[in-house]
């Protein structure tokens, strides 16, 4: 391609809408040496803050004990915690239910025994320890040529990708999936990523267990859109591309700029002071990531899909590993299959075209579908989409054979 549409900073990911975070900035500051020294000086104010809270809190033994105002003051703020911890406590089993509660299989995908493939739910706990909600669906019959892990966009949820696996069940894959932390039935905070780092490592967490339960069937990761920057950083630790057998990116976050320079210094700080924080002034719809009116309805009515503003940690989150990602291009040696649509505005198809110019991987491809949104696999051609991934898998799979046939010559 040689030219792209204008792709609007700061994704939010496979929610599709583009939230330009701190965008808003600008309209109070007359330069860039204005905001400049602006960032500087807040940023002396905030290491400030932190000395002074340090040495508020080392007391000495000849330290005098607290005066009944402070003491009140400590009881109500951690009445405040109790409560925001109680509260999301709530959220989250109501979430868990809701996942619990959906429907897996359709009536008109069933077959003369019910059901062409068996699926189920369950609790995967990271290293953290968090509760992490799982789906699994595999065909009843056939030997099982593959498993491939999903891992979600941003602000979605596995169970949106029910129709996708029983595709896959048909040709005999296997497919597990699993919400991230603040997403779907898992814990956190609806729509809170305190570090996609956090992410990573569950994912690489939860192939390993994938792993050891099937250990002689080939494993792939797909991931869409922000999941696809989780699963291209995964797969770039050696020990998780050696349990790989590929990975499928679908409209990947790899290039994400803030809408001014400025933000990537301000970003860390508003981050650190209010990680949980909604910027309200970014909310909004944004553009379609479907040419499918069904599929976008679908989508944002579904209690599970997060529609609130952007959280700033989580805004922070995508800056980072999107900027680590577009440092690394050509150390990426897993085999990979990227997928973009030519009109997709939330992540930029360029910046798919680059990935594969530069990785470094010796098995590697790229298809563009021309016209397409971000959400491929929620597009009118969802069917045709998903058969471009099972061709490649069938094809990786083939040379991985043939390899082995010639290793043994």
């Amino acid at each position: 391609m040689e030219s792209s549409l204008p792709v609007e900073e700061l994704t939010s990911g496979a929610s599709g809408r583009i939230i330009p975070l701190f965008k808003n900035l600008r309209r109070s500051v007359f330069s860039y040496e204005t905001l400049w020294r602006l960032t500087i000086f807040i940023q002396s104010i905030f290491l400030w803050v932190i000395l002074l809270s340090r040495r508020r809190f080392s007391t000495s033994p000849s330290s005098p004990p607290p005066s009944p105002s402070s003491a009140a003051t400590s009881t109500a703020t951690g009445k405040r915690r109790k409560f925001a911890l109680r509260r999301d406590e709530e959220d989250t089993q109501r979430r868990r239910a809701l996942a619990e509660a959906l429907e897996m299989v359709v009536e008109n995908e069933t077959g003369d025994d019910g059901c062409r493939c068996r699926w189920n739910t369950s609790l995967f706990f990271s290293v953290r320890r968090n509760a992490l909600f799982c789906r699994s669906w595999f065909p009843v019959s056939g030997e099982l040529k593959g498993i491939i892990i999903v891992i979600h966009g941003l602000n979605e949820h596995s169970g949106r990708y029910a129709h996708f696996a029983r595709q896959l069940n048909s040709c005999n894959f296997g497919v597990y999936a699993m919400d991230w932390i603040g997403h779907g039935g898992s814990d956190g905070l609806h729509g809170y990523v305190p570090s996609l780092d956090h992410v990573v490592a569950d994912t690489g967490a939860f192939l390993e267990k994938v792993k050891f339960e099937n250990p002689d069937v080939p494993c792939f990761l797909f991931g869409h859109s922000t999941g696809g920057a989780v699963v291209l950083k995964a797969a770039s630790y050696p020990h998780i591309e050696n349990m790989l057998e590929g990975i499928i990116l679908t409209s990947p976050a790899l290039r994400v700029k803030p809408a001014n320079p400025i933000v990537t210094a301000v970003a860390p700080i508003f981050s650190l002071v209010a990680p949980r924080y909604q910027f309200k002034g970014s909310h909004k719809r944004g553009i379609p990531v479907s040419r499918d009116p069904a599929a976008l309805v679908a989508k944002y009515s579904d209690p599970l899909v997060y529609t609130g503003p952007l959280r700033v940690r989580t805004g922070h989150e995508i800056l980072r590993i999107s900027s680590y990602l577009m440092r690394n291009f050509k150390s990426v040696t897993v085999p990979f299959l990227v997928l973009h649509g030519t009109a997709d505005r939330v992540t930029d198809p360029l910046a798919s075209q680059d990935l594969y110019n530069e990785a470094a991987s010796e098995f590697k491809d790229i298809k563009l579908y021309d016209g397409f949104l971000h959400d491929l696999l929620f597009e009118p051609e969802r069917e045709e989409i998903a058969q471009d991934i099972i061709d490649w898998m069938h094809k990786k799979l083939g040379a991985g054979n043939l390899a082995n046939v010639y290793s043994q010559c």
